[in-house]
């Protein structure tokens, strides 16, 4: 290989897996929450979801964790992404208000269907939410099954698909940037990917919720990890994970983060916060972990709205985003921790 061949070489994607969960810490709480996707009519037909999302708090002594909340819901989607069924549980008079919405438009109707849900920061809430990124990101699994899984969603022709792609991506975050290697594999032949272990820790099987035995089919499984507590600031610690079944039978992710945080625990202003980028398919993607110090300074509880408008387009990856969205939750969640210790 020439000198020019390797000053031209462009960076390998991330692939550095996190492991599975680390033990839970003292005085801590812990989110976990999984959206499992499966199509039970073959490629191409409707989207089945499972989603569970549990709220715990570790005591001071450490040991067996106690339940804050817990909920779950199943849905499906058309091959549009249009909502055909929801339901949750416990049930929500209003959810099915959701039925007919497509579901990249989902989390504007979120306060019609659970709107006390959502002021409260409560496991549903999470789940609706991401079940817009994991709905769009789903047919990646069938990459690992079929060669043809992009042909069903743009044209045969190489060419065209490669206008299409660029016209309906392009600028949509840092991983499409323009000029991104991601425009020369139209068919996702090259997405990088790497295999990944269990989430939960092998000597702490309590610390994640049941997850589904999925069946030898494709599927892919939205999966995140939050924990709180309380050395000085609100320290904060997420994992978030895409990832497929594999016809082997093991599992690989195309999108893995790790964020870490501190916020004041009485004003809850964002005091500091980090990215490290695990996973990610494109050379590209992990350029936007370099922008999220834009949101220090910022509360809390606002990350939902300010992730999306701070770190938009080109600035942001849409799954890092919803990473730091889901931050916004944690202080309500963490509220266990100042009342055990009052008790």
């Amino acid at each position: 290989m020439s000198a020019g061949e390797v000053g031209h070489r462009r960076p390998q994607p991330p692939a550095n897996p996190a492991g599975h969960a680390p033990l839970r810490r003292p005085c801590s709480v812990r989110r976990t929450s999984s959206i499992d996707v499966v199509w039970p009519e073959g490629y191409g037909g409707r989207m089945q979801f499972d989603g569970r999302c549990r709220d715990i708090m570790t005591p001071a002594a450490g040991g067996e964790p106690l339940p804050l909340a817990e909920d779950a819901v199943r849905a499906v989607m058309a091959f549009d992404r249009t909502v055909e069924a929801i339901e949750s549980f416990p049930a929500r008079p209003n959810i099915g208000v959701l039925v007919g919405i497509d579901g990249g438009r989902l989390r504007h109707h979120l306060g019609d269907a659970i709107r006390e849900d959502r002021a409260a920061g409560r496991p549903l809430y999470q789940l609706l939410d991401d079940l817009v990124g994991a709905s769009l990101v789903a047919p990646w699994a069938w990459s690992r099954w079929t060669p043809e899984w992009r042909r069903r969603y743009f044209p045969a022709d190489e060419e065209q698909a490669r206008l299409l792609r660029k016209k309906r991506m392009e600028g949509v975050c840092t991983g499409f940037r323009p000029g991104s290697s991601a425009f020369d594999d139209v068919w996702g032949r090259d997405q990088s990917c790497r295999p990944v272990g269990e989430l939960s820790h092998p000597d702490d099987q309590a610390g994640w919720h049941a997850l589904p035995t999925p069946a030898p089919q494709a599927s892919l499984r939205r999966a995140r990890r939050m924990d709180a507590w309380l050395d000085g600031s609100l320290r904060l610690e997420a994992h978030f994970q895409d990832s497929a079944l594999t016809p082997d039978g093991t599992r690989v992710a195309v999108h893995e983060y790790t964020l870490h945080a501190d916020a004041d625990p009485e004003t809850l202003e964002l005091l500091d916060v980090h990215a490290d980028p695990r996973i990610l398919p494109n050379p590209e993607c992990p350029e936007a972990v370099d922008n999220i110090a834009r949101l220090v300074g910022s509360p809390l509880p606002r990350l939902r709205a300010l992730a999306l408008t701070e770190l938009r387009g080109v600035l942001g990856c849409t799954h890092l985003n919803d990473a730091l969205r889901a931050l916004a939750d944690m202080p309500k969640v963490a509220r266990a921790l100042s009342a055990s210790r009052r008790d």
